[in-house]
């Protein structure tokens, strides 16, 4: 399950990618971002420091200053998102990739019948976590909005 603070990025983030969509697009304030996301604003200054820490995003000073997005939706992964954000994605310490950790009360983790179910789950949930990226979540915006669209009455 994704934090709060994870949604709040995605939001943000969403925001900036429909910014730099326009061709020309214009830094946005944190007023403008927490505005257009539908986000708390005292959330999203410290939310939006550590995607900049991350290389997703920028910060310009000045008048005409704001975020805007430095990557292509298309290289901003989401897994690498939520390891940003939330930490470890890994449902065990013994299965994660990044931050490993032996369970403290396994005595042998080659015959632990719950690392062994929860690996079989948590690799199949990482093939496909691992392959999403912002543009996906972009385009499936761009979908549901078609959906919708036919489907509503006149």
């Amino acid at each position: 399950m994704i934090t709060q603070k994870m949604k709040y990025a995605l939001k943000a983030l969403l925001v900036l990618a429909d910014e730099a969509a326009k061709g020309q697009p214009e830094p946005l304030t944190i007023e403008e971002i927490a505005k257009r996301s539908d986000t708390p604003k005292r959330f999203l200054e410290h939310i939006l420091l550590e995607v900049r820490n991350a290389g997703v995003i920028a910060s310009i000073r000045g008048r005409s200053g704001g975020y805007t997005l430095i990557k292509k939706p298309t290289e901003i992964s989401i897994s690498e998102l939520l390891r940003t954000i939330d930490g470890p994605i890994a449902p065990l310490p013994c299965l994660s990739r990044r931050a490993y950790q032996r369970c403290e009360d396994c005595v042998d983790e080659a015959t632990c019948r719950i690392r062994k179910v929860f690996a079989e789950m948590f690799w199949s949930y990482l093939v496909m976590i691992d392959s999403l990226t912002l543009q996906d979540m972009l385009r499936s915006g761009a979908v549901a909005e078609q959906v919708i669209g036919n489907t509503a009455s006149p």
